[in-house]
């Protein structure tokens, strides 16, 4: 039975639409509905509704299941609902009675909030540490080829000298304000919302504070009712800044696919990292590059779906909110993989050598030009006047000199700004706070 049946059996065709995705999907929460558990006893034995004998059989029995989950050892049968209800009959099982008591003063709703939330707060770690891993490739690579300068477009037309260490320092800093949006949802994920039960909190005397403590939040959802309502924020919310790291990436994707083709011919890779044609012997696509853009788009519409699937839900629970798992749990899967490849692709990139020494990027050079004449005193107006007219007859004579000094130009990229930048933002993760708690709780 289920652990809500009472003595009327359930239709199977009822359960198995009911129950959807929930086993295979659940696998990757169960080490977190352990932790949850754990917490949730220890509180319950401090206001006497366990006592410290049921608690210890409790804790230990708990640790060897999240051992055998850690193992790979842990399945969910075909006859239980969820992760929740196969810990809790595990547990019943291993330990008799006391295993029905971890129950009290929760309800399935909570405990899915928390599992998810615990859940949500390893993957952002993952993701964190990926995009550290990537933003330290790009600023390596920026500062290796920041003079070896390509063109800049603007509509797709060439337009002014740019450089390597602009191009990958550009998508560093993209990754600087991609991971303030991580921190934001790593912020609201990393508030407690076990023990508001099923969104009305409970008439046990719950200690929410302790669990809290426990399992490393910063903080509560203290409002019961808005603990529940965070069901489908949390995931849109982490859902937008996932979107934006995936926006970063499928320009910089997209770029890529531009870039090696022969008509521009800026870059290539090892023709181990490339893929051919099953008809032209010639071909070396950049098949990586074109999975990762749209992936990363596909990413892109997450919110939106996550949006679409809420959108109206009153306060309360609601099933819909069960479907949630199975757009953003692959999508977090999805990303941290777009993470690695562009990563292990990047170092391997190879960058061509005097590009603009070709005779139609000569145009890239008409506003350092037309600076030139301003600096000696001619009205900038008229200087854009005169060297239009020698681009119109056929005249013009590029000054290939690149004099750009300010901050973030060509000569003067900032890179340890920016790195700067990203420290700041990275140090108020805190993940040693929350890894801490955990060693604790399992201790």
């Amino acid at each position: 039975m289920k652990i809500w049946q009472k003595n009327v059996d359930v239709n199977k065709d009822i359960e198995t639409f009911t129950v959807g995705k929930d086993r295979e999907l659940d696998l990757q929460m169960a080490a977190f509905d352990v932790l949850g558990s754990l917490a949730h006893v220890e509180m319950l034995e401090s206001i006497g509704l366990l006592t410290a004998e049921e608690l210890v059989s409790i804790q230990k029995e708990l640790k060897n299941i999240y051992a055998d989950i850690e193992a790979g050892r842990f399945t969910i049968e075909d006859t239980v609902e969820d992760v929740h209800s196969q810990v809790e009959w595990l547990l019943t099982q291993r330990i008799g009675d006391a295993g029905k008591k971890i129950h009290s003063g929760r309800s399935r709703n909570d405990q899915v909030l928390v599992d998810l939330k615990l859940y949500f707060r390893s993957c952002i770690e993952e993701m964190v540490e990926n995009t550290r891993v990537l933003f330290t490739q790009l600023i390596a690579l920026s500062n290796t080829h920041k003079d070896k300068l390509l063109p800049g477009y603007t509509h797709l037309q060439i337009a002014m000298p740019s450089s390597f260490g602009l191009w990958f320092g550009a998508y560093a800093e993209s990754l600087v304000d991609d991971m303030e949006l991580m921190l934001a949802a790593y912020k609201i994920c990393n508030k407690n919302p076990l023990g508001s039960a099923a969104g009305y909190g409970s008439s046990f005397p719950l200690n929410r504070t302790m669990t809290t403590q426990l399992l490393g939040f910063e903080n509560l959802n203290y409002n019961v009712v808005y603990a529940q309502m965070g069901r489908g924020k949390t995931e849109r919310v982490l859902g937008q800044a996932m979107s934006s790291v995936a926006a970063s990436l499928a320009k910089m994707a997209m770029d890529v696919c531009l870039f090696i083709n022969q008509n521009f011919g800026f870059i290539s890779f090892p023709d181990e990292l490339t893929t051919g044609s099953s008809i032209m012997p010639h071909k070396k696509n950049p098949d990586v590059f074109e999975l990762i853009r749209s992936r990363c788009n596909k990413i892109q519409a997450l919110p939106n779906e996550i949006a679409m699937m809420t959108t109206n839900l009153p306060s309360g629970y609601h099933r819909d909110l069960q479907l949630l798992k199975e757009n953003l749990f692959p999508a977090i899967t999805s990303l941290n993989e777009c993470l690695e490849m562009t990563t292990y692709m990047l170092q391997h990139i190879r960058i061509k050598d005097d590009i603009l020494a070709d005779k139609k990027y000569a145009y890239l050079f008409s506003v350092e030009v037309v600076n030139e004449l301003a600096l000696k005193g001619v009205p900038f107006r008229e200087a854009y006047k005169i060297v239009g007219e020698t681009i119109e007859n056929g005249t013009f004579s590029p000054s290939t000199q690149v004099n750009h000094t300010h901050e973030g130009s060509i000569g003067n990229l900032c890179n340890p700004e920016i790195e700067g930048m990203m420290e700041e933002i990275l140090s108020q993760f805190k993940f040693e706070k929350t890894t801490a708690a955990i060693e604790r709780l399992l201790a």
